[in-house]
């Protein structure tokens, strides 16, 4: 397959920017697949009305059908046509947070959607993503977009153009180029059809900015707990791993240096992932900082890059710093203790 890539300049009052969006909705409402930017990840969109067109996200992805995707709205009116229901907190949060990094979970409307997009399930996850380009793509297709992040599953999401162009050229029908994206992590994931919300995915709205409007919010015991299933799109496989095992240290930048030195007298090629508070400190055949560590959202922007920059080396394993779990951090740490497999050390 022939992967058709447009580069489109964030300010879409550009013509040929509308045309480039044409030739994307077009593929979309044909039941191709269009990979493309929000202000989270790089998302891999199909029409979530078909069956044929969500089957191949999850054959371009490499994806197990039994996960469920986050379907993409571009106005708030397109829920009545297949949600059952809006609950008060739903409405409440999509004021504050729509367009933005949340996603809400609601009880499902049969027989609109691809019963492939939602697993079967009988709950929906929706957003509307806070990105120019995203948001024109969508109004032009008219068409609710499932879109999980557009990489191999299990790769670190893709935070560029480029990053998308590695993992599934020629196996999409079309990538927009919409430059990088800003947040970094995927959205937050909260489940609305009870009477308290819950966070089934840590993301770019944190914990203490939904407590500011809802008041309380309760954290899936499942992030916490590997032994229970998941509940949230995007939660169920391993996910986010670099090539090399990664490794996080509970402990202190020497602590994490007397595991580099133990592991280059071994003869192994050693990265270390880090901040730029303590990147000059350390002595390893790669060294990457993802952002500063005294300004977190910056590590979250920057992790994914980070992750898939080890994948360019030769090394054969990779030390990480740990992070604060509060506020952004929950959704750092999520993610890095998925990328290592729950692997944490301390000497």
């Amino acid at each position: 397959m022939i992967t058709k890539r447009w580069s489109v300049d964030n300010s879409v009052d550009k013509e040929d920017s509308y045309s480039q969006f044409s030739q994307a909705a077009d593929l979309l409402k044909n039941n191709e697949v269009v990979a493309f930017p929000t202000e989270t990840v790089y998302g891999l969109g199909g029409n979530a009305k078909n069956d044929e067109a969500v089957r191949k996200i999850f054959e371009a992805k490499g994806r197990p059908s039994d996960n469920p995707l986050i379907i993409h709205i571009a106005e708030k009116g397109q829920l009545d046509a297949f949600v059952a229901e809006i609950p008060q907190n739903a409405l409440v949060l999509m004021e504050r947070f729509w367009p933005g990094p949340l996603t809400l979970i609601f009880n499902l409307k049969d027989g609109v959607l691809s019963h492939y997009a939602t697993a079967g399930l009988s709950t929906v996850a929706v957003r509307m993503p806070d990105h120019p380009v995203a948001l024109e793509l969508l109004k032009k297709t008219g068409l609710p977009i499932a879109a999980p992040s557009a990489n191999r599953s299990g790769k670190p999401s893709p935070t560029t153009a480029d990053h998308v162009w590695e993992d599934l050229n020629g196996r999409i029908a079309g990538l927009v180029d919409g430059g990088p994206t800003g947040v970094g992590v995927e959205s937050t994931v909260v489940d609305c059809t009870g009477e308290v919300p819950v966070i089934l995915r840590p993301g770019g709205i944190t914990r203490e900015q939904l407590t500011e409007v809802v008041g309380e919010v309760i954290v899936d015991p499942a992030l916490a707990d590997e032994s229970q299933a998941p509940k949230s799109p995007g939660m169920k496989y391993r996910h986010y791993a670099p090539d090399a095992p990664l490794y996080l240290v509970e402990g202190t930048k020497e602590d994490i240096q007397h595991f580099v030195d133990d592991k280059k007298r071994e003869g192994l090629s050693v990265g270390v992932l880090t901040t730029l508070e303590n990147k000059e400190f350390y002595c390893a055949d790669y060294v990457y900082a993802c952002g500063q560590r005294e300004k977190l959202e910056t590590v979250a922007s920057s992790l994914y890059e980070a992750l898939r920059f080890f994948n360019t080396t030769d090394a054969d394993i990779i030390f990480g710093e740990m992070f604060p779990g509060e506020g952004v951090g929950h959704a750092i740490m999520n993610r890095l203790m998925k990328a290592a497999g729950h692997r944490v050390i301390s000497r």
